[in-house]
């Protein structure tokens, strides 16, 4: 048993450990954390009885007071179904242009699809619907699908290449490099072709009327011989300085090689029609949406 001494300059007792000369007292704890120790540990026993707090094989005490987190929150959101089923059941009997047409069902809609494009589409498109790299700008008005409400709404029910969704948009590039399709030399052509549509800089001495062959030969089929793109399949104007990608003739080449085809997800399984609607008139009204 280690020697306890009392310290003569503290008068507190040792508890016997020596390290190095240096001693270690017994400092007793303050007597107000003790107190607040023994509280806890009392709460923590009562916590256990009145709420689920330990798990079971198969599911996990209950406790006396059957209150728990999930019931909670499906009461609050029975709540505020019920304080929206007014104006939510209006919506949901209108046409979207009735929606547009009456204020007060704009006004609760925009609100309701600002907050449900906030918990669904800010992810992609960003939180005011600026979108990034790869993710279309909402508020603009160039749209791949169509920016009037009835479009708006089948993208955003169907999504986009939604492979569980038989209405999804379709639509999709092919990779012209890695299927052999062209030459590496073809592709930089119809990518110098394709910058110059837009007014971009191409290099001095390049062959341009090449490129418009190949891009006639290969890429008009969907985009059209002036490069104005074609919404039923999702084929972008090429003309208008608005790139998805980039404009870089780096990002061309790149794309016209592997092809694009990125994916949207349908939203009806996931949303009920009300909110659908509302994030139409959301999206709609962001700025770029079309008459």
């Amino acid at each position: 048993m280690a020697k306890r001494e009392i310290d003569t300059v503290t008068g507190t007792e040792t508890t016997g450990h020596e390290w190095d000369g240096i001693k270690e007292l017994n400092t007793p704890l303050p007597r107000w954390w003790l107190w607040l120790f023994y509280i806890t540990i009392v709460w923590s026993i009562g916590y256990m009885i009145l709420y689920p707090a330990w798990p079971l094989l198969s599911t996990h005490t209950q406790g006396v007071l059957g209150w728990n987190s999930r019931s909670a929150v499906s009461e609050d959101l029975a709540a505020l179904r019920a304080q929206r089923a007014g104006m939510a059941d209006k919506i949901a009997a209108s046409s979207l242009d009735d929606i547009l047409g009456d204020q007060q069902m704009l006004d609760f809609a925009r609100a309701q699809g600002r907050a449900a494009f906030a918990d669904n589409c800010a992810p992609c498109h960003g939180a005011g619907g600026g979108g990034a790299r790869g993710y279309p700008n909402l508020n603009d008005d160039d749209w791949l699908w169509g920016g009037k409400l009835a479009d708006i709404e089948h993208t955003i029910r169907h999504g986009v290449r939604w492979s569980s969704d038989e209405n999804t948009r379709q639509g999709m590039m092919p990779a012209f490099g890695r299927d052999k399709i062209l030459s590496q030399a073809d592709i930089a052509a119809v990518a110098d072709f394709t910058r110059s549509l837009s007014g971009l800089p191409v290099a001095a001495g390049t062959d341009l009327a090449r490129g418009k062959t190949i891009f006639a030969d290969n890429c008009a089929s969907c985009h059209g011989e002036a490069g104005k793109g074609n919404r039923e399949i999702g084929a972008p104007d090429l003309t208008d300085q608005i790139w998805l990608y980039g404009p870089s003739r780096e990002t061309l080449i790149e794309g016209i090689s592997n092809g694009r085809g990125a994916a949207m997800p349908a939203w009806a399984p996931r949303l009920d029609d009300t909110t659908i609607k509302s994030l139409t008139v959301y999206v709609h009204t962001l700025g770029g949406g079309e008459k």
